[in-house]
């Protein structure tokens, strides 16, 4: 299938009766979940859990599978050969790199895409220059859908897509939620890479909430959502193409939106209510090792370093080793040697990631 893609906004009413009574449910569930992460001292301890799980499910989609084991590994800074580690650490890059870039600006433009996909794949092809690029069905290789060809129209159509983004709530009366649906569609339409486009196009659902002020953290990803409704997610793209099924696909994204808070809630809340039952007991029996910062630094990743314990609490060498020995007999730590340098893993932490499937089921 090939048609000229239109440029936004949709002619066509996008808030139904049916998508008004769906954006209210999932406009709670965000707000909920966005209030209870601003009540975190350290927002970037959740940020950091809650990416990496993206950073995985968001790479599974592309059919690249790895483990939470090999994951770790390549991000503590092990020369790991596992490809697909990796790109998933490079994709948590490129998602940390987005955030800043819209934090910091307060827009979300072409370039800054360009950059966030150079990031997840580590080159700087950048816009599809070359034909021939076509989506295909992947059970029957049945072409399905050939996106715009040529620099030209596929810039323009980037350029029209920046400006919807970015427009102003006084000129513009569509929901955000609504109109993050719309970007998602368009955006994975129009195709513009020659990777990395659905894991760009994931990142800048998140980079959009933020800039619309629905969350001050990236904590909320539709990944592991799409991944249980993968076939009725490809279905509707191409309904909205073919039909101008608009109403179905909204309503899917908002639906995914609501549930990916609900449990993303879930999480963020083990995840906190484990961090201050480790300050407690670390209190309790640890308490000449014990403060505030320790318990961040042993939560910021999954791991720590002597080299993190001693720049982050400005102690020496030696008393930064035998604060995590110290954690390590108390249980709260395991150390691990990796490559030449010994890894102290908070495992309790890294089961409440690993088993978040459990959660994002």
């Amino acid at each position: 299938m090939s048609a000229s893609l239109k440029k936004l906004p949709p002619a066509i009413e996008l808030e139904t009766k049916i998508v008004l009574k769906q954006l209210t449910r999932a406009h709670r569930a965000l707000a909920e979940l966005k209030g209870f992460a601003e009540m975190i001292p350290n927002k970037n301890i959740l940020i950091n859990a809650v990416t990496i799980i993206e950073a995985k499910n968001s790479s599974e989609i592309e059919n690249i599978i790895t483990t939470h084991d090999e994951l770790f590994r390549a991000m503590s800074g092990e020369n790991d050969q596992n490809p697909d580690a990796k790109e998933v650490v490079n994709y948590r890059s490129a998602l940390w790199h987005g955030y800043k870039l819209v934090k910091d600006n307060g827009f979300l433009s072409t370039n800054m895409i360009i950059e966030v996909q150079g990031l997840i794949e580590l080159n700087r092809a950048g816009i599809r220059k070359l034909p021939g690029t076509v989506l295909k069905n992947e059970a029957t290789g049945e072409i399905v859908y050939t996106p715009p060809m040529g620099e030209q129209e596929i810039v323009g159509l980037l350029s029209n897509l920046e400006q919807y983004i970015n427009m102003v709530a006084a000129d513009d009366p569509i929901d955000p939620l609504v109109k993050l649906a719309v970007i998602h569609y368009q955006f994975e339409s129009i195709h513009p890479f020659y990777d990395g486009n659905g894991r760009t196009g994931r990142i800048i659902n998140v980079l959009y909430l933020v800039l619309q002020k629905l969350l001050d953290s990236p904590i909320l990803y539709l990944s592991k959502y799409i991944i249980r409704n993968k076939a009725t997610y490809y279905r509707l793209l191409q309904e909205v193409r073919v039909k101008e099924n608009w109403e179905e696909w909204i309503l899917f994204i908002l639906k995914g939106i609501e549930e990916t808070a609900i449990e993303t809630l879930i999480l963020v809340k083990e995840i906190n209510k484990l961090m201050e039952n480790t300050a407690e007991a670390l209190k309790e029996r640890l308490p000449k090792v014990y403060s505030k910062e320790l318990v961040n630094l042993i939560f910021y990743e999954f791991y720590t370093k002597i080299t993190y314990i001693e720049e982050g609490l400005k102690i020496s060498r030696k008393t930064a080793a035998k604060y995590l020995s110290d954690l390590e007999t108390e249980g709260f730590l395991a150390s691990e040697k990796i490559g030449r340098e010994r890894i102290y893993l908070n495992k309790s932490l890294f089961e409440i990631v690993k088993n978040s499937e459990k959660i994002f089921k």
